[in-house]
């Protein structure tokens, strides 16, 4: 018990157990601990790797244990552990076979194992929480909705715990936790469980929608919904109903006005061709697209430029990637209604 439990308050903190994190199991966590006895605690990846007994704690245990977050308080980079694990091991076992021979220049080992990390960026929310939950099983740090949340509120604000009763259609929106499908005399349909972390809401989805999005409907993607919602006088609870199902990239070009790029000195034309090019839209196919909005400033000077139509594009997650890394992540805006 915490201190803070202790004082009838809610805890701040909680243990999770590292023989059940997967891949690992009782002889590697034995072995971890009497290691960190031994010799006091980590102090590097490389470190964890010189000492511990390799034969107990393989890549496989130690690759677990960065994806659950274990290594944290070394290094918040876990994708950086990750991508230098192959290293470390291979460091720490020439510095194994360097102790078992005699050197010729009295060398110390241990300079050995010492390297520098991978230097890779750290994982975005929704790489991070998924590698979170391969290792343990569920989301741990944080809830996977928070890697769109606050995109997401600005076309679906209401939180699914307060989600009322209403003649119009609603929009909301929470990760696919499960799937129950149902037989009916309309033929197949589902009922998907979304949750924002504020609650979980199981929402029916009829046959046709969901033969029309059956691939977008997959355990822990994001699911936005414009519905029906009412009361359910069987239950006493909520009845709810799909009639639209987006992913974010659908949901972005069904409310989105504009996107607005911003371009401050760097405005080149023939670059911006080559971002926008393979995302371009194609009505003829049913794919308006959203238009795109050029700023341009330089000292005071500030000028909004809106491309012609044939320049409409899909919002798709790889093109906003690749504008935000040209033009920094602020320079790239979705206006939405």
């Amino acid at each position: 018990m915490d201190e803070h439990s202790a004082k009838g308050l809610p805890p701040r903190t909680m243990r999770f157990g590292l023989g059940a994190v997967k891949g690992t199991g009782q002889g590697a966590v034995e072995a971890i601990i009497k290691a960190r006895q031994e010799g006091g605690p980590f102090v590097s990846l490389f470190d964890f790797c010189r000492r511990i007994d390799r034969h107990s704690v393989n890549r496989r245990s130690i690759e677990a244990l960065i994806r659950a977050g274990a290594f944290d308080q070394i290094e918040e980079n876990r994708a950086a552990l990750l991508a230098t694990v192959g290293s470390a091991m291979e460091a720490a076992e020439q510095a194994e076979r360097s102790a078992n021979q005699v050197s010729l220049f009295a060398d110390d080992a241990n300079d050995i194992v010492e390297g520098e990390l991978a230097k890779v960026p750290p994982w975005d929310l929704q790489t991070r929480f998924t590698e979170e939950k391969a290792a343990l099983g569920f989301f741990f740090s944080g809830h996977l909705f928070d890697a769109w949340r606050d995109e997401v509120r600005r076309f679906a604000p209401q939180p699914l715990a307060r989600l009322e009763p209403s003649r119009s259609l609603q929009w909301f929106a929470g990760v696919l936790s499960s799937v129950r499908p149902k037989m009916t005399r309309r033929g197949k349909m589902l009922y998907a469980l979304l949750d924002d972390g504020s609650a979980q809401v199981e929402v029916a989805i009829f046959n046709e929608l969901y033969e029309q999005h059956r691939n977008r409907l997959k355990e822990d993607r994001l699911i936005i919904i414009q519905g029906k919602v009412s009361n359910d006088d069987y239950s006493g609870g909520l009845r709810v109903s799909a009639e639209s199902v987006f992913d974010l990239q659908l949901a972005r070009e069904a409310r989105a006005r504009s996107l607005r790029v911003t371009l401050n000195g760097n405005a080149d034309a023939q670059r911006l061709r080559q971002l926008l090019n393979p995302f371009r839209a194609e009505p003829e196919n049913g794919v308006p697209g959203i238009p795109v909005e050029l700023r341009l400033k330089r000292n005071d000077f500030l000028c909004t430029v809106r491309l012609g139509e044939e320049w409409r594009v899909r919002m798709a997650d790889a093109m906003l990637e690749q504008l935000s890394a040209w033009v920094e992540p602020e320079g790239v805006e979705i206006n939405y209604l």
